[in-house]
């Protein structure tokens, strides 16, 4: 399920777009500032963020500048600044996307599914690997030439729907950390290396539909079989 974290100190706007992005699937998570959704940014994975500009604590400037030093993830402000020189300052401080209120909400559907769909990050809740089907709804695998349904330890389970999710997209060890355990995690890095050796042991029947390939000394990536 894709998680959206919308930053807004108006409690209406908060609630209008977590409904019409739920009503779409997808998972929201609401912060009325930038102080802490910089916090729970830092401490859970997020797939993309839809932020204000004018809040208290720290403002949308100051975050997106954040979150775009830390990584790519998807970035759409959505403010009631309208002026050019503001919408040229976003996308400087590298926003995607610049959405003024007020706003038509399903255009805002339409503008969150294209940036997922840009980078490629999955909305739906079913990955399929050949024979292998991954349900994140249920957290059940499906092996169709058996019938048989697995049910995967948790982090094994959102290790492979991960990497499954952007087939042949290498992952460091570190961002897996981050987006699996979260950053509070307090082991090391070969935690990845063992679940995906139990990974690779569960399904090393199914190598001709998928396998999940070292890339040494950066991390992992998933090469899935094209039919």
């Amino acid at each position: 399920m894709v998680k959206v974290m919308v930053v807004d100190d108006d409690v209406l706007i908060r609630e209008l777009v977590g409904l019409v992005l739920r009503d779409e699937g997808m998972d929201v998570i609401e912060k009325t500032n930038g102080f802490d959704a910089w916090n729970y940014y830092m401490n859970n994975p997020i797939d993309i963020i839809v932020l204000d500009i004018m809040m208290p604590r720290m403002d949308g400037w100051e975050l997106c500048r954040k979150l775009r030093e830390d990584g790519d993830k998807p970035v759409l402000m959505l403010t009631a600044k309208k002026e050019p020189p503001d919408k040229m300052k976003g996308f400087q401080l590298g926003t995607d996307d610049y959405l003024v209120k007020p706003f038509d909400p399903m255009e805002l559907v339409m503008r969150v599914k294209a940036l997922l769909k840009r980078y490629r990050i999955a909305t739906s809740h079913i990955v399929k690997l050949g024979r292998v089907t991954l349900d994140k709804s249920s957290y059940q695998v499906r092996l169709s030439d058996t019938g048989a349904e697995w049910v995967l330890p948790l982090k094994e389970f959102e290790l492979l729907y991960k990497l499954a999710s952007y087939p042949g997209q290498i992952f460091t060890r570190d961002l897996l950390i981050r987006d699996i355990w979260g950053y509070a995690y307090d082991g090391d890095e070969r935690t990845v290396d063992t679940h995906i050796k139990r990974l690779r042991d569960k399904f090393s029947e199914y190598d001709e539909d998928f396998r999940i390939v070292t890339m040494r000394g950066i991390g992992y990536r998933l090469e899935a079989r094209h039919d």
